[in-house]
């Protein structure tokens, strides 16, 4: 999943939502401990490599991998997260009551209000001025961030660039694809929070390992 899928399915609490967002930023184990980023923002975090999880093993995602032609299927992951979150611009209204300016406008807020990794940091400007999220509803907004990712983040010479004609070429399979993943993405993304408001409610051991809860977040 990309941005916005990830910062839908944090679900509505903001610490949660940076930790969403920070996933594609932070690498490697995560803190034994919740305090060096607060309980919430690293059950985010964990949420975040969950919902990959997820994907890469639900049979929707995995075929609409399977769509992307063999040139450029080693980067089918990233074309299909930049894909979904277009379909999930698009039919916005059937995952979130809330507009979907107003919800972007609150991501790009909640940014702002916090330290980020530097990468991060140094695109939230241009995510705001071009509301990124918001305009995936465009096929065209899609291209273009793929074109960025194939000169930024791959190596010369890779497939990637110009992979927004893929969108159109099976379109309605992938909105297909997209309707029958997300609202199972969304499920789990509910049981995890609900698991893991349960886990911080729960009384924690004196130890100064973390406690119970900090102990199952250093496994993640």
């Amino acid at each position: 999943m990309n941005y916005l899928a990830h910062a839908l399915l944090a679900g509505p609490d903001d610490d949660y939502r940076l930790g969403g967002l920070l996933g594609d930023f932070v690498k490697g184990p995560l803190p034994p401990t919740p305090s060096a980023l607060g309980a919430e923002v690293l059950h985010g975090l964990v949420l975040h490599r969950r919902i990959d999880s997820f994907a890469d093993a639900h049979v929707a995602f995995r075929r609409s991998r399977q769509r992307i032609s063999a040139e450029r299927r080693r980067y089918s992951g990233i074309i299909i997260d930049l894909f979904y979150d277009h379909f999930l611009a698009v039919h916005w209204g059937r995952f979130s009551e809330q507009a979907l300016e107003a919800f972007t406008a609150g991501v790009y807020a909640l940014l702002a209000r916090h330290r980020l990794p530097e990468r991060l940091a140094q695109i939230r400007p241009r995510m705001r001025a071009d509301d990124w999220l918001a305009s995936y509803r465009e096929p065209a907004a899609v291209g273009r961030a793929l074109d960025q990712i194939a000169s930024r983040r791959v190596r010369p010479g890779n497939s990637l660039a110009g992979a927004g004609v893929e969108l159109g070429a099976a379109y309605g399979d992938f909105e297909s694809d997209f309707l029958e993943f997300f609202p199972a993405a969304m499920a789990f993304a509910e049981q995890f929070r609900r698991a893991a408001g349960l886990a911080a409610d729960a009384p924690r051991p004196a130890a100064s390992g973390g406690g119970a809860l900090g102990q199952r977040l250093a496994k993640c």
